[in-house]
């Protein structure tokens, strides 16, 4: 088609608006699927091989049945907080404001880790321990008022928050009290303090309230340029798996009480896509997979680490999609399929099982 010529199929659309045949939905969008479609699109690097993925998605259906795998299973965590109140929103909030970069490039034994309850945790259930330890030491870790507080919310306040039982620091400290800073002062401005007032202001829409975050949380705001696109490509990572845990922890009811719950997309981070790769579903070119194994750093934002993320989130979709195309009444979103590869890909590691190591980026976003 020439640029002289019009596009018939857009006057149509906008026909058919103008005589009130088409309805425009008011609905948020977060824009995280989208984004991810156009980088696979336009990926080079990081393929997905769609009969390992049909193969999946039967193969997770069936141990998600078998385990039972539901929001439920999110409070039986010993580590989650059991309490159904403001104060465990206020914990989730806290929670995954610091929900970022946890690898260690040291080996098992001497990487950053934190004895709880006479168990040793690492990773993800490192940070939980932390700040439930930090509660029973009667640090208030969680109290936006106590992140705002320059002279009792320092750097060496956070230090002994988050001591390990090993002599490797938490990574990226600095920048974590910083997200406690910003974060407390958004509360603060806008919100009275509460993340719970935070939650209210999303009137019961998940997509709406990650996009509230990312507006108004800078460190929230996980979006890159990918390739000359005029819009950035946003993940989200971490504003969504808030409101994930929020859904999870109160079962879709109270302050998890979500209309459109299934618009969150997996949440793009180094574990899932190691095992999405692992169980064939993603492929990647050579010099990639070479970069992978040699454990080079990749840096945040970058055309390798997006296409990463970006194809992982399609991946789960379209795992999803054909979970409900053989099951249509499955109770199934990407939260759960997410949460599921995690568990998996954890233990897979406890037992010393891994096939290949996950990507390795030290940012915010995850």
């Amino acid at each position: 088609m020439s640029d002289d010529e019009p596009d018939l199929e857009l006057l149509a659309l906008l026909r058919q608006h103008l005589r009130g045949k088409l309805t425009i939905s008011d609905e948020p969008e977060t824009g995280v699927l989208e984004g991810a479609e156009y980088v696979y699109d336009n990926s080079i690097d990081v393929a997905l091989d769609m009969r390992s993925c049909k193969n999946a998605a039967a193969a997770i259906y069936a141990q998600m049945q078998q385990k039972e795998y539901s929001p439920a299973k999110w409070s039986t965590h010993e580590l989650h907080p059991l309490a159904k109140s403001e104060s465990t929103v206020a914990f989730i909030f806290t929670m995954d404001l610091l929900n970022f970069s946890f690898w260690s490039a040291k080996p098992e034994a001497e990487r950053f880790a934190i004895m709880y309850c006479g168990k040793r945790w690492t990773g993800y259930w490192s940070l939980v321990a932390a700040l439930q330890r930090a509660l029973d030491e009667g640090i208030p870790i969680t109290d936006s008022h106590f992140w705002q507080n320059e002279e009792e919310c320092t750097l060496e306040v956070l230090k002994q928050v988050f001591r390990s039982c090993t002599d490797e620091e938490m990574p990226l400290l600095e920048e974590r009290l910083a997200c406690l800073r910003e974060a407390g002062t958004v509360l603060y401005e806008k919100y009275e303090c509460s993340p719970v007032k935070l939650i209210a202001a999303a009137n019961g829409s998940a997509a709406h309230l990650v996009n509230i975050m990312a507006r108004d949380f800078r460190c929230f705001r996980d979006e890159h340029r990918f390739e000359g696109r005029r819009k950035p490509i946003r993940f989200l990572k971490r504003a969504q798996i808030f409101v994930a845990d929020i859904w999870a922890c109160f079962e879709g009811k109270s302050y998890g009480a979500f209309r459109d719950i299934d618009k969150i997309t997996m949440f793009a981070d180094y574990r899932v896509p190691q095992i999405l790769n692992t169980m064939g579903c993603l492929a990647y070119s050579p010099p990639l997979d070479t970069a992978i194994k040699l454990k080079k750093d990749f840096p945040a934002g970058g055309k390798w680490e997006m296409q990463l993320r970006a194809c992982s989130i399609w991946c789960v979709e379209l795992i999803r999609r054909e979970i409900k195309r053989n099951h249509p009444d499955a109770e199934i979103n990407a939260i759960l399929i997410d949460f599921f590869l995690y568990d998996t890909i954890k233990e897979i590691e406890k037992v010393g099982e891994e096939s290949a190591p996950h990507h390795r980026t030290r940012s915010i976003w995850y």
